[in-house]
């Protein structure tokens, strides 16, 4: 592949992976590109979709970032990305799903919010500015019994798009709570996320998710003006899952981002460094990446 040519791919990643997918499938078998790059085991990388799989080996792209990155990784780790108000999503990694932690207190936030009982706005602030969980216990008893609010929670999933989560009514385990334990894929999480501002009355939630306490502005909130929330925390085994998502601006809208983090040590801070890289190496790569807004 010509010069030219590779930096006219680059450029148009963004737009070919995120907004239609269409041009990389479509061009796989033309002419004009046909010349294949040089293989590189460092270069190549996995993206995925809820249609296909692609396999690219362009030096330079988000995606062979991605796989560099991964392969001097100790653990396990995913991303997913999706314009926000878009229909298409670009997959990495190896990590896909495991519990929400502290990222399910957006949706959960939304319900309660929207209920308006006493105290909420309060406890809202601090469920996702300082991730207090008393605060988010809060919310979840404003929504009524454990059968109750867990459906209500799901309720915002699915206006979210996301379709698939279940959260628990009961604790899975004495120790956390019972909507912190639910599964929640990075797919659908990207897919709520680039969702989240096209809903009604999410728009203070939105604003609290700018207002991230300073010791939890890691990953993500490096990026001036991202909305975002984090969560953490360790299985039965003591090893922690650090996981992120949340909306960054670019120039041409706003762009969903859900990134998750194994690490081998089971350390949270070698989780929350893994995060901050992860976080570097998308804002190398805006340029690619094409936001959207609500229609």
């Amino acid at each position: 592949m010509s010069t030219d040519r590779s930096r006219r791919f680059r450029k148009g990643f963004g737009a070919a992976a995120l907004a239609a997918l269409l041009p990389l499938t479509a061009c796989a078998g033309s002419d004009a590109d046909s010349a294949s790059p040089p293989p590189s085991s460092i270069t190549q990388a996995a993206a995925h979709t809820d249609q296909q799989h692609l396999s690219l080996t362009i030096p330079g792209t988000l995606a062979a970032g991605f796989a560099e990155w991964q392969a001097g990784m100790r653990g396990r780790a995913g991303m997913a990305v999706m314009p926000v108000g878009g229909d298409k999503m670009v997959t990495f990694g190896d990590w896909t799903t495991g519990p929400a932690w502290s990222t399910m207190k957006i949706p959960l936030t939304v319900a309660a919010l929207r209920r308006g009982t006493v105290n909420t706005t309060y406890a809202a602030t601090a469920a996702i500015t300082q991730s207090d969980n008393a605060a988010a216990d809060t919310l979840w008893q404003s929504l009524g019994s454990s059968q109750e609010a867990a459906k209500a929670v799901e309720a915002v999933l699915r206006e979210g798009g996301d379709t698939k989560t279940t959260v628990p009514s009961a604790k899975p385990r004495a120790d956390v709570s019972a909507f912190g334990q639910a599964d929640w894929a990075l797919t659908e999480q990207v897919r709520f996320a680039s969702r989240l501002p096209c809903l009604s009355q999410t728009g203070n939630v939105i604003s609290l998710m700018e207002q991230i306490t300073p010791n939890q502005r890691w990953g993500l909130g490096a990026f001036t003006g991202a909305e975002f929330k984090g969560g953490w925390g360790p299985d039965a085994s003591g090893q922690y899952l650090v996981r992120q998502f949340g909306l960054v601006p670019t120039a041409g809208g706003q762009i969903a981002i859900a990134f998750a983090v194994q690490p081998d040590s089971g350390a949270f801070s070698d989780g929350m460094t893994a995060l901050d890289k992860l976080a570097t190496l998308v804002s190398q790569h805006l340029d690619e990446l094409s936001g959207g807004a609500c229609s």
